[in-house]
């Protein structure tokens, strides 16, 4: 099978996490380094918005710095996400124009790289179904979404998997007026977002969902994951990333 450079489950601040999926596309377009599929956790807790969207219409901003959330914009699309330290892992997979796994039809391709949060669902004993355009759904609610960009003639895919959901955290943090959420509004997203543990009813550990996404994506997409860590070259860009992009007013608030 294609081997795949792997980075095992890290955990950084939302800056570094999003600095270094920056920092690996920029040196996979320059050969240095190969196909990464890697896994994180964010330190601490924090809620990304998508390219297009503005922060202030998105994220209460003064709720997060009173409760230590860290905002930031992602170079992907989509909505705002919260990312919880304890309840979810996200992946990322960077990828060369061209290669198998990054088809040009966008769908084909989510579907495709999906497959291996679908199989690793599997593996935990949960039946799941890609729900186009870029989501996972377990018993017909969501409990992966995940994001694409191509840029720097590569491909980039990132996504969550839930553990656990606080709906009630995630309505504070949104940008949706305190007097409009209602415990109907509350229950529709119970309805329509679901977790691993929700499902399952039993307390599945970091390491659980870690070992299940790294067999998932491995039978998935036939590939063996090959250990490895970040270059020098790529963690001297991401600090400059972090330092003249991700941390800055103008990128998180320029829309």
């Amino acid at each position: 099978m294609e081997q795949i450079r792997f980075i095992d489950l890290e955990i950084h601040t939302a800056f570094e996490n999003m600095a270094i999926d920056e920092a690996i596309m920029l040196a996979l377009k320059e050969g240095i380094v190969p196909p990464t599929l890697r896994l994180y956790r964010w330190n601490p807790s924090a809620v990304s918005i998508g390219t297009f969207q503005g922060m202030l219409d998105e994220v209460d901003v003064d709720f997060c710095n009173s409760r230590s959330i860290d905002f930031i914009r992602r170079i992907t699309g989509g909505g705002a996400v919260y990312h919880d330290f304890e309840g979810e892992v996200t992946y990322s997979i960077i990828l060369p124009k061209g290669h198998r796994l990054a088809p040009t039809d966008i769908l084909e391709s989510y579907r495709l790289l999906c497959s291996g949060i679908i199989k690793a669902l599997n593996h935990l004993g949960i039946e799941s179904e890609f729900k186009p355009i870029n989501d996972v759904n377990a018993g017909g609610k969501k409990i992966s979404g995940n994001a694409m960009t191509r840029r720097h003639s590569c491909m980039l895919q990132h996504g969550t998997i839930l553990l656990d959901l606080d709906v009630n955290l995630m309505f504070s943090i949104l940008k949706v007026p305190q007097e409009k959420i209602s415990d109907k509004m509350i229950a529709d997203v119970k309805e329509r977002v679901t977790s691993i543990r929700d499902i399952l009813d039993r307390d599945v550990s970091i390491g659980e969902l870690q070992d299940a996404l790294k067999i998932g994506f491995s039978e998935a997409l036939k590939i063996d994951l090959t250990p490895d860590r970040l270059s020098d070259a790529e963690l001297h860009t991401m600090n400059k990333l972090v330092q003249d992009k991700y941390t800055t007013h103008e990128w998180n608030f320029s829309r």
